[in-house]
């Protein structure tokens, strides 16, 4: 019998969702943000790169306003209505005080009790091996988690410390132990993946067919979750 997982929190009201690269959250995490947005929650997106070196057909100057394009009119389908690119370089991005200051400052802007990020992890559920710009920006996300709440660290005139964010949910993780119920939400999910279309033609495969490739990542989460067959996994780090 799978093991069960626990229902993610969701007393709170206002999230922030950080991820590499446009298309990241859309493997993995809209579902749950088409969810959450429906309830009446804010969600906002900040990207660290614009996904300029993504398409091996398409030049980095041209590729980059039409990822942000294609990021932009996914995170409408699911009812997020800012996105924020920070222009971090797409396949070099390097953990460090820049990357965390970039992202604290945007905690303290948007004041998130929920911040959402990519796998952390060494690897994928099954073993796969995750990418640089994941591992940092995940790891990033949740070190800047704390430095958003330090007055001394990154000071920046007009922004003020947030100690606000109670936890960090890290979808696409090996270690998922919480969900979200997403079955009535899995076709705004499907929708927004689609928004894509340069992307996934370029890619190919099974990753660019939406509805098939999340149909069978959301059921085996939702084996795990009571109430429903299709799931949103994640890691939950609780911030204190």
């Amino acid at each position: 019998m799978p093991t069960p997982y626990e229902p993610l929190p969701d007393d709170w009201s206002r999230a922030l969702a950080v991820v590499a690269h446009p298309d990241d959250l859309e493997y993995g995490a809209t579902g749950a943000v088409a969810r959450w947005t429906a309830e009446g929650r804010i969600v906002t997106y900040l990207l660290v790169t614009r996904g300029e070196a993504g398409i091996d057909t398409i030049p980095p100057a041209e590729c980059a306003p039409l990822r942000e394009a294609e990021q932009r009119a996914a995170a409408e389908i699911v009812g997020v209505h800012v996105v924020e690119f920070l222009d971090h370089a797409d396949g070099t991005i390097e953990y460090g005080p820049a990357l965390r200051r970039d992202i604290a400052h945007a905690i303290q802007r948007h004041r998130p009790e929920l911040v959402i990020t990519g796998n952390h992890r060494e690897t994928w559920p099954g073993g796969n091996l995750n990418s640089p710009d994941h591992r940092a920006v995940g790891q990033a996300t949740i070190d800047a988690v704390a430095d958003a709440g330090n007055r001394w660290l990154f000071p920046e005139p007009g922004l003020e410390p947030w100690s606000g964010v109670r936890w960090v949910a890290a979808f696409g993780s090996p270690e998922s132990g919480h969900a979200v119920d997403i079955a009535a939400t899995f076709d705004r999910a499907v929708a927004s993946l689609r928004a894509h279309a340069v992307y996934l033609e370029a890619l190919g495969g099974a990753m660019a067919d939406a509805d098939t490739f999340l149909r069978g990542a959301a059921e085996q989460a939702g084996a795990h979750l009571a109430g429903t067959t299709l799931a949103a996994p994640f890691e939950l780090i609780p911030t204190a």
